[in-house]
C-alpha cells in the first residue's frame, strides 16, 4: 500500500521550486473569496470553481511536474455548473449530517473530500456522480485520511504561532500530500 511518510516525502519533492507561485495563487484565491463575501451569494458562486481550479493545479503538478500558472486558478470556471453544484451539495450534506452530531458530519466530510479531484479528472461527471465516487473510493480509507490530516497538527500550530507565515509552506505541503493520497486510493 503506502505510508504517510511516502506521501509526505513525495509532496515535499513536488512542491520544491513551486512554493512561491502556489502561495501567490492561494493568496489571490483567498483575496477573491474575501472580497466576494460582501455579496450574499458571492462565496457560493465562486468557491466551487476556485476549488476546482486549485485541484487542477495540484493534480497537474503532482502527476506531470507541471509548474503552477496563475491562469490555471480560473480553470474551474470551465466546469462552472458542476463545480458550483458540487460545492453546494457538499455543504448541504455535511451540514445535515452534522445535525445528527459532530462526528457523523466529520465522517461525511471525509467521505466527500476527494470529490473535486474526481471532478477535475472527469469533467463529464455530474456533481452527484463525483460525490458518489468520492464516497466509494474513500470507503475503507476514511481513517487513513483522518490520521493523515492529524499528522499535520504541529504544522498547523506552527502556522498559527507565526501568524500565518508558515502557511506559505504548510498549505502547499498539505494539499500536495492529500493529492498524493488521492492518487494512491483512486484506482
Amino acid at each position: 500500500m503506502f505510508t504517510r511518510v511516502e506521501l509526505k516525502d513525495a509532496a515535499k519533492q513536488q512542491i520544491k521550486g513551486n512554493i512561491g507561485m502556489l502561495f501567490v495563487i492561494t493568496l489571490i484565491v483567498s483575496l477573491i473569496m474575501s472580497a466576494s463575501s460582501f455579496l450574499v451569494v458571492g462565496p457560493i458562486l465562486l468557491t466551487g470553481p476556485l476549488v476546482l481550479g486549485l485541484a487542477n493545479i495540484y493534480l497537474s503538478m503532482v502527476r506531470e511536474g507541471k509548474k503552477p500558472a496563475m491562469e490555471d486558478m480560473f480553470s474551474g470556471f470551465n466546469n462552472f455548473g458542476q463545480s458550483l453544484l458540487l460545492y453546494v451539495l457538499i455543504a448541504i450534506f455535511t451540514f445535515l449530517w452534522s445535525l445528527l452530531l459532530v462526528v457523523p458530519g466529520i465522517i461525511k466530510a471525509i467521505s466527500y473530500s476527494q470529490a473535486f479531484y474526481i471532478l477535475s479528472d472527469h469533467p463529464e461527471m455530474t456533481a452527484s456522480e463525483a460525490l458518489k465516487e468520492s464516497m466509494r473510493i474513500m470507503d475503507g480509507h476514511k481513517m487513513d485520511y483522518f490520521v493523515l490530516c492529524l499528522s499535520f497538527i504541529l504544522w498547523i500550530l506552527l502556522g498559527t504561532v507565526t501568524c500565518g507565515l508558515a502557511y506559505i509552506y504548510v498549505g502547499p505541503y498539505m494539499t500536495a500530500t492529500v493529492v498524493n493520497f488521492y492518487e494512491k486510493i483512486k484506482g
